[in-house]
């Protein structure tokens, strides 16, 4: 059922608030916002499948801002993403289906090793740069395998789905970092509303909640998208192994 109300404190839900905007800013520059917004909610003593719902509700509208900014800018172009897309959503379905049924903690484990892997090549790989690299993967390949597989994992779970997208892009296309992290978005977007419609159809949402966190993802997102455009990889870069390590190091010390 819907929740649309909870008992949260008035002081909770600004600390929340906050931290959709602090989501929203590091979505847009370089994904991993849900490695903030799903522990904070869960922190609040929302129930796991109506956290999960609720993160996906602030953070569709977060990645809307940020993905209609790229595309007003000229740094997001659609036409090579559309089988990429659909894979994403069926991947993204039946990921939701299934953590609906099982739950999420088989991922506990996984989850650092991942993210680790996701900051050690951000680090060390040439590749991460302003300039487009040589592709290793064709564009029609790369949609249906990495927008299906990653699609289902952004359904079963999520959170830093924007960093393994960026991270696909870079190593296997060999984008540059602006258009990666632009070309991302869609594709978490994509993932995201499906994942949600499936959750509210379920009944695991608080929706004020939600709203009010959406509305502060969709301002920081918008920030951090300009500043990517502004300023790159330079920006891009540093973000990614800060946020995915912390991360990272935090879920290794949790029992």
């Amino acid at each position: 059922m819907i929740e649309f109300s909870s008992d949260i404190t008035s002081t909770t839900l600004l600390i929340l608030t906050a931290v959709a905007f602090a989501a929203g800013f590091i979505n847009a520059i370089s994904g991993g916002g849900g490695l903030i917004t799903l522990p904070a909610l869960l922190w609040a003593g929302l129930p796991p499948l109506d956290a999960l719902g609720t993160n996906k509700f602030q953070a569709v509208f977060g990645t809307l801002s940020s993905s209609l900014n790229y595309f007003h800018k000229g740094h997001l172009q659609l036409q090579p993403l559309w089988t990429g897309l659909i894979a994403a959503l069926a991947g993204s379905a039946v990921g939701t289906w299934t953590i609906t049924k099982l739950g999420a903690e088989s991922l506990e484990t996984l989850l650092p090793i991942l993210i680790i892997t996701i900051a050690l090549y951000f680090a060390f790989s040439p590749r991460i740069s302003d300039i487009d690299s040589e592709p290793r993967m064709r564009q029609g390949s790369f949609n249906l395998i990495v927008g299906s597989v990653v699609g289902f994992y952004g359904g079963f779970f999520g959170p830093g789905i924007g960093s393994i997208f960026a991270t696909a892009f870079t190593a296997l296309l060999g984008y540059n970092m602006r258009k990666a992290t632009a070309s991302t978005k869609p594709l978490v977007l994509a993932t995201n509303t499906i994942s949600l419609v499936i959750f509210i159809a379920s009944g695991h949402l608080a929706l004020i909640l939600g709203i009010t966190m959406a509305i502060a993802q969709v301002i920081g997102a918008r920030l951090g998208s300009n500043l990517v455009i502004s300023h790159g990889a330079k920006l891009v870069k540093p973000v990614v192994i800060f946020a995915t390590i912390a991360v990272a190091i935090k879920l290794l010390m949790e029992p």
